[in-house]
Order: C-alpha cells, then structure tokens, then sequence
C-alpha cells in the first residue's frame, strides 16, 4: 500500500510514545490523521503540535474499552474525512498486578483485557467493514510486545497474556482478510527491539474507577526513570530505541505489506527459536528459566 497525501490513518494511544511518533511520522508523509487516546490534555498537546507544523488532525477522547467510543470515533472519522486507509490499534496499559498469578485481583486482569485485547476488537469491527466495503487500499496496524508476542515475561504475565492474544487475533484478521479477497493488509507490531520511553509505565493514571484495586498495593508503582536508576545501579546497561524508529518501522511495513513488523534482533530469534524447539521437542519451556524467581 502507498502511503500517499491526503489518505487517512487513525491512531488509538496517540497522545504518547509509539502512538504519537506514529501520528507524526503519517502527518510528515502528508496523510490526515485522527488521533484518539484517553487523556484528554495529552491528546490536546499532540493535536495542537501537528497542526502548528501544518498537518490536517482530528483529534477525539477515546476510551477503547468502551464499544460505543470506539464506534462513535469511527464515525466522525468518516463524517470528517470521508475515509480511514490506515488503522492503527496501539492503545495499552499495563496490568498493576503483583506477585503470583494465584494473588492477583480479578480487576487487575479486567483493565489489561478490556484495553489491549477489547481495545483491539472493537477498532476492527468499527473500522474494517467499512474499510472493506470501500474498495480503497487499506492497512491495519496491531501493536503486540514481545512480552506475550514471542514469549512471556513471567513477572508481567497479565500484560504478556493481553499481547500474545493481540498476535492470535491479528493472524485470524488478516486469514479473514485473504479470504474476503479485501485490499486491506493486517500487521502485528513488536515495539523494540529494545526498551521504550512510552507512558505504559504509568498507565495506572488513567484506571477507571469501575476496574479499580481492590487492596493496595504492595509496593509503590515505579516510574520509567525509577527503574532505569535501579537498573543501573544493579550495574546493567539499559538501551533504549527510540519511538520514531518504531514508526519508520510501520511506515515500511505498511508499504510492503509485511505482517511481522518485528524489528531484528538476535535476542528475539533467540527466544523464538527456543519456544518454537521446545514446541517440537514436546519439551517443558526452558526457555522461562532465566525469569523463574525463587
């Protein structure tokens, strides 16, 4: 698919991170953007940055757990613009779980499901049809992690459980696509390949009441800057890869068609090779061991 002027992408988790590198690198190559996300001076600032740099923008809160939000997201996209090329369904949290999956709240499971798996599902119903029906070229955009996507990090299971289905989800999408015979392509992104400044790490700020903690917790959530000081102070190097290289990486996937947006790194062939043999050994996954905690 080209990604030419004046086509349209909307962007979910725009306000931030991945999201708002991805909403600015579609604006530089002249597409209209909506931009949705759940906080609303956020997304205020993201909006008001492209269109100061001349970019045409939409910009709408969104709560993507919410069917009717997302649904009435797509409508004003269409009333606006009159199309949508290009869907990108990025929103995430992370879970707040603590220790064992035996203790965690029900709740903490309910908010990681209801954005980053539900979040996903009601932006393909919303969108796709229409995208479908429109005959245009289009391209749908689902943002998994490597935590989940290729193999799970067993102290954020919550979250690893919500990306791994992103990956299953994606995969039916684009077999439903193929055979619909639809010009519309479908891509699973892994974030990466190393770490990320976003705002996951502190995607407790917008929890909504009805998924709240039910007890406090343990300990105090850590911000991005107080586990990169931990880290290395424990004395290991932290890299970062930068979230305008994770949109080049959309960008290049959108235009070749390319299901795995998945950037190389040998520290994931690692792990993929690892699961995939101990799936054809029948073997127990060692590949976990270096995560086990006593």
């Amino acid at each position: 698919m080209e990604l030419t002027a004046g086509r349209i992408a909307v962007v979910t988790g725009a306000a931030s991170g991945i999201g708002r590198a991805m909403a600015r690198r579609f604006a530089a190559d002249g597409l209209k953007v909506v931009l949705a996300d759940v906080e609303e001076k956020a997304l205020r600032e993201a909006a008001d940055e492209l269109t100061e740099e001349g970019a045409q923008v939409l910009a709408r809160t969104v709560d993507v757990s919410d069917r009717a939000s997302v649904l009435a997201l797509a409508d004003v996209a269409y009333r606006t613009f009159g199309a949508v090329h290009v869907l990108c369904n990025n929103a995430g949290v992370g879970s707040g779980a603590e220790g064992r999956m035996w203790e965690h709240e029900p709740n903490d499971w309910k908010w990681a499901f209801a954005v980053n798996v539900w979040g996903v599902f009601h932006g393909i119903q919303a969108f796709v049809p229409r995208m479908i029906e429109s005959g245009e070229p289009g391209h749908v955009v689902n943002t998994s992690s490597g935590d989940g996507g290729i193999a799970p990090l067993p102290t954020a299971s919550v979250y690893a459980v919500t990306k791994a289905a992103v990956v299953t989800m994606t995969e039916s999408l684009y077999a439903h696509l193929k055979a619909e015979h639809a010009r519309v392509g479908a891509s699973v992104l892994f974030p990466g390949p190393h770490m990320l400044r976003t705002g996951l790490w502190e995607s407790h700020r917008n929890r909504p009441q009805r998924y709240a903690k039910e007890r406090p917790r343990r300990t105090p959530y850590r911000s991005l800057d107080q586990w990169e000081a931990a880290m290395r102070d424990a004395g290991h190097e932290v890299t970062f890869t930068p979230v305008e290289e994770v949109a080049a990486l959309v960008v290049d996937g959108i235009r070749a068609d390319r299901f795995w947006m998945l950037p190389e790194s040998e520290h994931s062939d690692r792990q993929i090779r690892a699961r995939s043999q101990s799936m054809l050994d029948r073997a127990n996954p060692s590949y976990l061991e270096s995560f086990i905690l006593d």
